[in-house]
């Protein structure tokens, strides 16, 4: 794994603390539009993390929604309801790169920029760093990449990705290696 690799430029990834009890002014889990309102900043930066496309965000942010709005009517807490719509982004973000990948292998796709994904006030060679690492993840098969973003980039401990990725943690593991060791690979030539 490279030393120091850069946040992500994203949208704020929490709407208020997941652990609280929701206030009795909170929108009710079957107001599509006020769950909407508030966690589609939550789901537009995992969406952009896995994706690394921000042209793509807003609609797979609204596919998100109309896909997980079933699901959301059986979650109580704000920590169910971001668990569930982070599997739902996690599921339809690894769709969409797949069909992106198939759009450019019959070249229909003119490629991902990744130049601006590195945060605000990064140096140079940081922006330089994330933009390389994604040129690695979009070669990796797509399995791999989400779940080494989901664990080195989100932060989430292998049995949270290997329940996001619906795989067992031997799986994610082996998963997260594949795509290290690839980035290892190009970084280290470079």
């Amino acid at each position: 794994m490279p030393p120091n690799l850069p946040q992500l430029r994203v949208v704020p990834t929490s709407p208020g603390d997941a652990g609280s009890a929701r206030a009795p002014d909170d929108p009710p889990q079957g107001d599509l539009g006020a769950l909407y309102t508030r966690y589609a900043s939550y789901v537009g930066a995992i969406a952009l993390r896995l994706t690394g496309r921000p042209d793509e965000v807003d609609d797979l942010v609204q596919d998100v929604f109309l896909a997980a709005h079933s699901g959301l009517k059986r979650r109580d807490s704000d920590a169910e309801v971001k668990g569930w719509l982070a599997t739902v982004t996690v599921r339809m973000s690894q769709r969409r790169l797949r069909r992106l990948r198939l759009r450019g292998f019959f070249g229909q796709d003119d490629g991902a920029r990744f130049d601006d994904l590195a945060a605000p006030g990064a140096s140079p060679e940081q922006k330089v760093l994330v933009a390389r690492i994604y040129r690695v993840l979009e070669r990796e098969p797509v399995a791999n990449r989400v779940a080494w973003i989901l664990r080195r980039v989100d932060g989430h401990s292998v049995t949270e990705v290997a329940a996001l990725c619906d795989c067992s943690p031997a799986t994610a593991k082996r998963r997260i290696a594949a795509a290290s060791i690839a980035i290892e690979e190009v970084l280290g030539r470079g």
